[in-house]
C-alpha cells in the first residue's frame, strides 16, 4: 500500500510527511507493538538529546558502556528522562531502576558526576525487593524529537498535560519505539504502553489506568510479554474488561506453526483466577514509511488473536 500523502492546493506549500499522521490514515494497528523489557534503567539528563540519546558527552564513555552492558544483561530498557518543559536542573540529577513486576520493586538514586552512575549499573542486575519502599508510579512520554519529529510534536503536549495532573510522576523520555503511534506513554511499574494519545485524551486514558481500568483502544501492549503474548493480553482486556493493569498476566507461549503461537494468559478478578489459551497469528502489513526519517518503505508485522478460550 503506498504511503498516503495530501495533495496541496495550487500555490500552497507541500505538507511535510509525518509518520504518525500517515499511520492514522492507514489505520495501522496498535496491537502488540510495545517494546519488550523486564526492567527499566532511567537516567535524568535534560538534553537536548542527540539521535542516540546516550551519545551525550554528559556521561563518561566507560560509564555509558557499563550502563549499556548491565542493561543488556538484565533485559532492561535504558532511557534518558527529563521533566516536561526542559526546566533547568541543578547539579543533582536522578536515576531509577524499575522492574516491570510491581512486586519486584524499584530503586531511585541521584548523581552529580557520571561516575556516580556506576551505582545504577550495579543495581540494575540485582534483586530490588529488599532495597525499596512502596512502589511509585512513573509516567514516561516519548518526546525524542531528534529521533523522530512526531515524538516531539505529539509527545510534548501530552507530557505537559500529564504533568499538570501528575507533576511528580511524569517524565519526558528518549526513544520508546513505535514512532508512528506518537504520542506514546509507558506506565511503570507494569510496562503498560499506550499510543495514539493527544493532549485531550491522555489524561483520561492514564487516569482510567491508574483508577483500575485499562483502556484497550489505546493499548499497544505490555513490555513484560513478547509481541504474540501482548496480542493475547490485549484480547483479554477487550473481551473481559474493564480490568485493572495487574489483573492480566502473560504466562507462557510457544510456536505451533509458521507465524502462529499458542499462549496462556492468567486473569485475576474478584478473588478468582481464570486461565485462558489464545492462538495468535502474525502477518506482514503492506510496505509503508514507518518513521519520519525512513529512507524506504518497510513492512510492519500485525498480530491477530484467532481464538481465546478458558482452559
Amino acid at each position: 500500500m503506498p504511503t498516503e500523502r495530501v495533495t496541496p492546493p495550487a500555490g500552497a506549500s507541500a505538507e511535510p510527511f509525518r509518520c504518525a499522521t500517515a499511520a492514522r490514515r492507514r489505520g495501522d494497528p496498535l496491537v502488540a507493538t510495545a517494546t519488550p523489557a523486564r526492567r527499566w534503567l532511567l537516567i535524568e539528563h535534560p538534553g537536548p538529546w542527540p539521535f542516540n540519546a546516550f551519545a551525550s558527552d554528559a556521561i563518561a564513555p566507560d560509564v555509558l558502556g557499563a550502563l549499556a552492558k548491565a542493561a543488556r544483561s538484565a533485559q532492561a530498557r535504558l532511557l534518558m528522562i527529563r521533566r516536561p518543559g526542559r526546566q533547568t536542573v541543578g547539579a543533582v540529577r536522578r536515576w531509577a531502576v524499575i522492574d516491570d513486576d510491581p512486586a519486584c520493586g524499584q530503586v531511585w538514586g541521584t548523581w552529580r558526576d557520571s561516575l556516580d552512575l556506576r551505582e545504577a549499573a550495579a543495581v540494575v542486575g540485582e534483586p530490588l525487593s529488599d532495597t525499596v519502599g512502596p512502589p511509585r508510579t512513573t509516567l514516561l512520554v516519548c518526546t525524542h524529537g531528534r529521533h523522530d519529529v512526531c515524538c516531539a510534536v505529539r509527545g510534548r503536549p501530552v507530557a505537559a498535560a500529564l504533568a499538570a495532573r501528575w507533576p511528580e510522576e511524569t517524565w519526558e523520555c528518549s526513544h520508546l519505539g513505535g514512532d508512528r503511534f506518537a504520542a506514546n506513554v509507558v506506565v511503570l511499574p507494569g510496562g503498560t504502553t499506550y499510543g495514539n494519545l493527544d493532549a485531550e485524551n491522555a489524561v483520561d486514558v492514564v487516569g482510567s489506568h491508574l483508577g483500575g481500568a485499562v483502556v484497550p483502544e489505546h493499548l499497544r501492549g505490555v513490555a513484560s510479554a513478547p509481541p504474540y503474548g501482548q496480542a493475547a493480553v490485549i484480547a483479554v482486556y477487550e473481551r473481559y474488561g474493564p480490568l485493572p493493569p495487574e489483573a492480566v498476566r502473560f504466562v507462557a507461549g510457544h510456536p505451533v506453526a509458521d507465524e502462529t503461537w499458542a499462549c496462556e494468559v492468567e486473569v485475576r478478578r474478584d478473588g478468582q483466577v481464570l486461565r485462558l489459551t489464545a492462538q495468535v497469528e502474525a502477518s506482514a502489513q503492506p510496505p509503508a514509511l514507518l518513521t519520519c526519517g525512513a529512507g524506504a518503505e518497510t513492512s510492519a508485522t500485525a498480530y491477530a488473536v484467532t481464538s481465546l478460550e478458558p482452559v
